[in-house]
């Protein structure tokens, strides 16, 4: 073999290789160029510059290299959180009765789909062979109602400027129309099978919608020809990244931390247990009402979805609005709390009321239950009323939380033995990761929380934005595994909690029946995790008064909603109805935030004031600042 000094051609090997390179990434670009020439979204777009083929050979290198060293890194990590979830072992059953359930093998199903399609494609393709529909070097002028279907997700005029992405995103929808209708109709399984099969329906139509390709989406085509490849190299990274964390990244996660910019309103940690801490806050008036405001929020969540920053803040709102308020932060399950079960929660309330009562010297406390955390207030109640105990209890409060669960939503669709057999699969040492709750929750919201972020971060390589309500959503809480299991079985499934008697807590049964307590019922109108019949089933199981309040918007939006921001509005209704539709119909709406019209009803219970001094001001034995340590925990 001749030496460098023997042939004047001849290239150092590192040239040579990075010659071989250069040529094949040259070969690839002019390939991608003749295929998507035809389909540019624009006449103007940017095409890659022809002579610059080392730029998309970087590109492609700097991905080769990403995905190898992940995969070395990989290989020291028993089993991945992520792998846990996409492993298709897993979803290959539910795969597999979802098809055997729809009749898409059907010939007369096919048939209809074929005819169907072809006059859609008839009706697309004559919109652009009308005379003045395209320019002759511009691209097409279809006006956006001129299409047969709409979807918000290919709104963007790129999506109708060709034919074939008009024909491709037409044809998608109205294949996931039918599908959908044909999920529907089927007839002959059990009303629950029958939820799971619509619900794998919506997930499938969700993950194969074209927006979610590359090679298929122009926004991204037209990104990637313009930034040869850069856009796909920091998608990758920002893919890469939540692959390693195990969970999907909807927000800069460098852009806020607990107690500097969310979460700081002043207080101090006046208690704590293994499960919880226990915060006061400092009063912001002279005069507070005499009876405190303790609030339990969910342990699936922290609590700061109540104290994200002073304009959204209910806990600020509520001090400025002359309430001591205390507030719960539940512990992060981890191994120490794997026998934790409902006993103690019910527990956990119960001894936070006397921690409450005791150091203000008060006979009695307002309450609040968020979500799950309301649904265990109910319990709570009941187990106070069969032991005479009611009365410290002045009223409660429930922000979107279930109690009878015989119409729970889609959650539902989670709790057959299969799925329960499934995620005591995902539990390690007593608890579950609080990532697979999340992907769970992620999932009912498909379009939004999930193929939203795969488009715009991983496809299209932008940056995270710095949203403090999604930095909160994303920051997950591992729950006791025995607890976890219960509550999908024995509530969700069996619906026991509104069976008197049939649950117990501490000790004490549980009857609903027997809550005299003054309630506030909050629920949202366009709530996907605590539908609002589901929430309005709660008034067929007291005893006492209660004022039921229906709120815009869904969970999270509709529960934070401070006034000053002048958004959404609630609906009342003082009439007896037995109906959530009885309620909507008659209902009065009320432009704004639901929060003043609880801030009076709370007033019209407890009308009394004291000065806001001595034990009202948290500095005696505190543990330590808010928002204390086991919000911090993971």
């Amino acid at each position: 073999m001749p030496s460098m000094h023997e042939t004047g051609n001849a290239k150092p090997p590192m040239a040579a290789d990075s010659a071989v390179f250069e040529d094949l990434f040259r070969l690839q670009t002019e390939a991608m160029q003749a295929l998507a020439a035809p389909f540019l979204p624009t006449a103007h777009a940017k095409a890659p510059d022809p002579g610059d083929f080392q730029h998309w050979a970087m590109s492609g290198a700097k991905l080769q290299k990403m995905w190898l060293d992940f995969l070395a890194e990989q290989t020291a990590v028993a089993e991945p959180a992520w792998l846990r979830l996409v492993d298709g072992g897993r979803w290959k059953p539910m795969l597999d009765e979802w098809c055997a359930a729809m009749p898409i093998a059907q010939a007369e199903t096919q048939t209809r789909l074929w005819d169907e399609s072809l006059q859609l494609w008839n009706r697309v393709i004559e919109l652009y062979a009308a005379p003045g529909a395209v320019a002759a070097k511009g691209p097409a002028d279809v006006a956006p109602d001129a299409l047969p279907r709409r979807d918000r997700r290919f709104a963007d005029p790129r999506w109708r400027e060709q034919p074939w992405f008009a024909l491709l995103h037409q044809t998608y929808l109205l294949l996931a129309e039918r599908l959908e209708d044909m999920a529907q109709e089927i007839s002959g399984l059990e009303p629950e099978r029958h939820g799971q099969v619509r619900f794998m329906t919506r997930l499938i139509t969700e993950a194969l919608s074209p927006a979610n390709f590359p090679m298929t989406n122009p926004l991204v085509i037209e990104r990637t020809l313009a930034t040869r490849g850069e856009n796909l190299v920091k998608g990758v990274e920002h893919l890469l990244a939540d692959l390693k964390r195990g969970q999907l990244s909807h927000t800069d996660g460098q852009a806020f931390e607990v107690g500097r910019n969310i979460a700081t309103t002043p207080g101090k940690v006046v208690h704590e247990t293994a499960l919880y801490q226990l915060i006061h806050y400092t009063p912001t008036t002279p005069t507070v009402a005499a009876v405190p405001l303790l609030v339990f929020p969910p342990w699936i969540n922290r609590f700061y979805i109540l104290d994200l920053n002073p304009k959204k803040s209910f806990v600020s709102w509520a001090l400025d609005q002359g309430l001591s308020v205390f507030m719960v932060s539940w512990k992060s399950a981890d191994a120490s709390l794997a026998e934790v079960t409902m006993d103690d929660y019910v527990r956990a309330q119960i001894e936070a009321i006397e921690v409450v009562r005791q150091r203000l010297a008060v006979p009695a406390v307002h309450t609040i239950g968020y979500c799950v955390a309301g649904t265990t207030l109910a319990a709570t109640l009941a187990v106070l009323a069969r032991r005479g105990e009611a009365d410290k209890v002045t009223s409660a409060t429930f922000f979107t939380a279930q109690v009878d669960f015989s119409e729970a939503g889609e959650l539902c669709h989670f709790v057959d033995d299969a799925q329960l057999r499934w995620l005591e699969s995902l539990e390690t040492d007593g608890f579950l990761d609080g990532r697979y709750l999340a992907a769970t929750f992620n999932l009912l919201r498909g379009p939004d929380l999930i193929w939203n972020y795969v488009i715009n971060n991983y496809l299209l390589g932008e940056e995270y934005p710095a949203f403090d309500l999604l930095y909160w959503n994303g920051d997950t809480t591992n729950l006791p595994a025995k607890w976890h299991r219960a509550y999908l079985s024995d509530l969700y499934r069996d619906n026991q909690l509104v069976v008197p008697d049939a649950l117990s807590a501490d000790g004490t049964p549980i009857d609903l029946h027997r809550i005299t307590t003054p309630c506030y019922i909050q629920a949202g109108r366009e709530d996907h995790i605590a539908p609002a019949g589901s929430v309005w089933k709660l008034t067929r199981h007291l005893a006492g008064p209660w004022k039921f309040v229906l709120a815009g918007s869904g969970h999270i939006a509709g529960v934070v909603n401070p006034p000053a921001a002048g958004k959404y509005q609630y609906w009342t209704n003082p009439a007896d109805v037995a109906s959530l539709e009885a309620f909507v119909a008659g209902a009065q709406e009320t432009r704004g935030s639901w929060w003043p019209d609880w801030r009076a009803w709370l007033g019209d219970l407890d009308g009394e004031t004291v000065p806001a001094k001595g034990a009202r001001v948290p500095g005696r034995n505190a543990i330590e600042d808010a928002p204390g340590r086991y919000v911090r925990m993971r």
